[in-house]
């Protein structure tokens, strides 16, 4: 096995000299790529959803984005397609079996005269359905007809719960939103918004290897198919569809970091300015609570990624609704870094008051909307959903060594989409922007790359434990 001990790539060699004229710019975008959203992925599902639409469709996979080494990221979908009315018992979700896909970003050096100095061309390599090894409970959804002994898959489906609070681990229904690569590359962490919970999958088998718990505080004792019963008979735990969002990994691998995307409900709720970010030891479970701030010029918005500069600095994506997807015009998409070190743990808080006197500053590290604006991207052309963050590997820009940052969009499994005048129709699919920055540009942080061990692709490593005869003693390993 390979580590990577630097970021710096090949394509930084091969663009040094294609680049050197180029005059690089404080955090601007330099490249730039799609992956449609109605293409298929490799899931080998050929049957349909209850709305009739595929239940092997890429769409969605910008809901996070997570860096696996190399050119290699992992693309995190979220609960499926619900966009298409079919059952409103159920807020139009499907039985969409929970994944994550396997994708190759690889960026090159584009032609002399390219408006942006490098090309980037997402592929879809893999995909990894996630399961439980032991059973779960599906409530009154089916449970997948691809069940089998010891392979019990997560479902998008939202009456798919039993009995208990929200964050039991027992319930089918899953609502995937964050992902992060563990430090030795064989494993996923997962977020999720219907437990609240923060799972972890073997990467080669999407097998659910452990979860850990979230305090009660976090979780709904009244569950429901319906999203706005949840949030009309619930005062305390995590907002409908507004639950753990963000995640981010220490890059020394120790601890996950998340958020809900929304205040707790005792916490203000939907709208409200007071977040929590958690943090995870992750070798005990122990998990402690620092207050976040979303309040940007008066307005408070909802909070969409989290990303780890080093073991107390983050980076954390804010943004509005508006853009592409929604049919009108993109107003606040940012980037803040917050710093939690000395930050005093508020566990033991209640109430939006209580928690913004505990909150620690945050800083503007990227005005997205401004930046995609400067490259000629109108704002109905930007993303409503910009929602995962991730770094890449260093780049050279102008003679410079750059650091790289990735945004991808969820685009809700839509095809065809109309932009802010009502009238014009384009497709919109699963972007990407890339970022290039420097260590000037971090105003006095530092920035601490993630080392991953390289592993093979997952079919791949699949395929290799199966001829050595350790699938089955993995899974029997991991059962006792």
């Amino acid at each position: 096995m390979t580590s990577f001990p630097s970021r710096l790539s090949g394509i930084a060699l091969a663009g040094v000299f294609a680049l050197m004229g180029t005059q690089a710019h404080a955090i601007q975008l330099i490249a730039q790529g799609n992956l449609s959203g109605q293409s298929l992925d490799m899931s080998g599902l050929s049957g349909t959803l209850e709305n009739g639409l595929s239940a092997s469709l890429a769409g969605g996979l910008g809901s996070g984005l997570a860096w696996a080494g190399g050119n290699t990221f992992i693309g995190i979908q979220d609960r499926g397609p619900n966009a298409k009315a079919w059952n409103s018992t159920v807020d139009d979700t499907t039985s969409f079996i929970g994944r994550f896909q396997t994708l190759k970003l690889e960026l090159s050096a584009a032609a002399s005269g390219s408006p942006l100095p490098y090309t980037l061309t997402p592929t879809l390599t893999g995909t990894t359905l996630l399961s439980s090894p032991t059973a779960l409970n599906y409530g009154t959804a089916p449970a997948p007809s691809i069940n089998s002994a010891g392979k019990n898959y997560f479902t998008g489906r939202s009456d798919a719960f039993g009995a208990g609070l929200s964050t039991n681990p027992n319930d089918a229904r899953l609502d995937p939103e964050a992902a992060r690569v563990s430090k030795d590359g064989k494993s996923v962490f997962v977020s999720d918004e219907y437990g609240p919970y923060v799972y972890q999958f073997d990467r080669a088998t999407g097998q659910r290897i452990r979860t850990f718990a979230l305090p009660d505080m976090f979780a709904i004792a009244n569950k429901s198919s319906q999203g706005a019963v949840e949030i009309a008979t619930n005062a305390t735990g995590r907002v409908t569809n507004k639950g753990m969002e963000g995640l981010a990994i220490t890059p020394d691998g120790k601890y996950l970091v998340g958020f809900m995307q929304s205040p707790l409900a005792q916490d203000g709720g939907d709208g409200g300015a007071a977040n929590r970010i958690v943090k995870i030891e992750i070798a005990t479970g122990k998990v402690t609570q620092f207050a976040y701030n979303n309040t940007i010029a008066g307005k408070n918005y909802n909070s969409s990624e989290i990303v780890a500069l080093n073991d107390h600095e983050f980076l954390v994506l804010e943004r509005d609704g508006k853009g592409l997807g929604d049919g009108s015009k993109a107003v606040v998409k940012q980037v803040w870094k917050v710093d939690i070190a000395g930050a005093d743990d508020v566990s033991a808080l209640s109430g939006a008051a209580a928690l913004l006197a505990k909150a620690p500053s945050k800083t503007l590290f990227l005005d997205i909307k401004a930046a995609l604006n400067a490259a000629g991207i109108a704002d109905d052309r930007i993303p409503a959903k910009l929602e995962s963050l991730a770094f890449g590997e260093d780049v050279m820009v102008g003679g410079k060594l750059q650091h790289t940052l990735y945004i991808a969009n969820d685009n809700d499994f839509l095809g065809d989409v109309l932009l802010s005048d009502k009238k014009t129709s384009v497709s919109y699919g699963n972007q990407f922007f890339v970022f290039g920055f420097g260590d000037a540009d971090l105003g006095g942080s530092a920035f601490v790359p993630q080392q991953i061990t390289a592993v093979p692709e997952p079919e791949t490593y699949a395929l290799m434990l199966a001829g050595l005869g350790l699938v089955g003693w993995m899974s029997r390993r991991r059962r006792g």
